[in-house]
């Protein structure tokens, strides 16, 4: 591993998308609680845009007023390698990520610089694994996709969840998630993209899976369950077929903790059961209008990438996943709770990923990794500091 020595790099983090909606939330974060020397510095292709944001983040904080801005476009390869050849930490909003990521990522790879983004489309995970994880091993480059509410407080919340947990048993672990928010529209645009790819996303997996190492003498997976009532919860359990899952999975892969057989499921919280059902014919007439190219453009019109909701509406926005771990004869009860997923927490958990990435002991790390695999516990202790709940509710 031949990663660079950070104090050769200008910059200790720079933003990536800075100018738009989750970008701009994640900038008025750093500038709020960035510590005293932080070298950071924003980037988007247009000059204009970014001279607005500083103009922003010195109302916040007048050391922004000397803050650098640097132009950099997606369509121009030269201006991504500039970037991740001066940083230590690169973060990234600018997706949907299957369209417009793999250039940073490629440059990031290549040049030892650690990668972030808020990536929710498995099949750009995929292609990223086996295009540039061998590269950025060597290099020693740390790659970590979904480092927002896809997938930080379920991945998080899982490991959190293991280590109440007696070790060198077998595991499970089932994830419960309620939302009271609008989510942000590159969100709403992946999602209907991913959904419009089935084969693509599908043919990915089994590359990925034919690069990837075998896991020997250990067990980690992540099935598809059922929906049932959780009597527990007092709520419907619909299975979630997001990345989040996969994301626990690789985590539990990684690191021997999770126990010689480990198990994951992901579901939706539901109330009531007249909520399930329509969740779950919503859901499919999504998907199945997804696969009409005219009606996904019709849809992705409704809540375009860079929108987002007022501040008032954001400060009301909530989430919660609620965890049930099993093993060695113990049950325990967690919890990861916090404000708006789709836009403020997505922003924070960005900003204390990469603030992370940048100043905090982790352990040695290198290619695509997970948000719990490259930051762990540090990101947990980081977190808890900004206000998002983790908390252990009962055991039995």
């Amino acid at each position: 591993m031949s990663r660079q020595d950070g104090t050769e790099r200008t910059y200790d983090i720079v933003l990536f998308g800075a100018t738009g909606f989750v970008g701009t939330l994640t900038a008025e974060y750093l500038a709020a609680h960035a510590p005293q020397g932080l070298r950071w510095a924003v980037a988007a292709r247009d000059t204009g845009r970014l001279e607005r944001l500083r103009d922003r983040l010195t109302a916040i904080d007048p050391r922004c007023a000397e803050l650098p801005l640097l132009r950099a476009d997606v369509t121009d390869p030269a201006s991504l390698r500039d970037v991740a050849e001066h940083a230590r930490v690169v973060a990234t909003t600018v997706g949907p990520y299957l369209q417009y990521g793999e250039g940073l990522v490629a440059a990031c790879a290549e040049a030892g610089t650690d990668y972030l983004d808020l990536c929710g489309e498995p099949e750009f995970v995929d292609l990223m694994y086996v295009r540039h994880d061998a590269r950025a091993r060597e290099t020693g480059a740390r790659l970590v996709h979904a480092a927002g509410f896809d997938s930080v407080p379920h991945d998080l919340g899982a490991w959190f969840t293991v280590r109440q947990l007696p070790e060198g048993v077998p595991l499970t672990v089932d994830g419960f998630v309620r939302v009271g928010a609008t989510f942000s529209g590159g969100t709403f645009a992946s999602a209907l993209g991913q959904f419009a790819r089935g084969r693509h996303m599908a043919a990915a997996a089994r590359d990925r899976g034919r690069h990837e190492p075998r896991l020997v003498g250990r067990r980690a997976y992540a099935p598809t369950g059922a929906p049932r009532y959780v009597g527990e919860l007092g709520a419907w359990a619909l299975p979630l077929p997001t990345v989040d899952a996969q994301i626990v999975r690789r985590s539990a892969r990684a690191l021997e903790r999770y126990g010689p057989d480990f198990r994951y499921r992901h579901y939706a919280a539901v109330g009531t059961l007249p909520s399930a059902v329509g969740g779950v014919l919503g859901a499919g007439t999504l998907i199945a209008a997804a696969q009409v190219p005219a009606v996904r453009r019709w849809l992705s019109d409704r809540l375009k990438p860079g929108d987002g909701p007022d501040e008032e509406k954001r400060a009301g926005s909530w989430f919660s996943v609620r965890f049930i771990g099993e093993g060695g004869g113990k049950r325990v009860f967690t919890e990861v709770a916090g404000g708006d997923p789709g836009y403020g927490d997505t922003a924070k958990m960005l900003a204390e990923s990469a603030l992370c990435l940048a100043l905090d002991e982790l352990p040695s790390t290198s290619g695509q990794v997970t948000t719990t695999v490259a930051l762990g516990d540090a990101l947990i202790e980081r977190l808890r500091g900004a206000g998002i709940r983790f908390r252990v509710a009962a055991t039995r």
